[in-house]
């Protein structure tokens, strides 16, 4: 998907949201990155294949 140098982390990488933004709904929780995965607000993911990642932010609002 990624189009631009340097390219993003593949939705694989344990880096994967470090990828470009490519559109965003704040106001319906989620963002779409350039490649392919989808950030919940909070903080799950679904990666371009179907699966999830679950939310991991604690309840307190602090990462685990």
């Amino acid at each position: 998907m990624c189009r631009h140098q340097p390219q993003c982390p593949p939705a694989e990488a344990p880096d994967r949201e470090a990828a470009m933004l490519v559109a965003f709904h704040p106001e319906q929780g989620w963002w779409l990155l350039c490649n392919g995965v989808v950030i919940f607000d909070d903080t799950g993911e679904l990666l371009p294949d179907g699966s999830s990642v679950p939310a991991h932010r604690s309840p307190c609002g602090q990462a685990t």
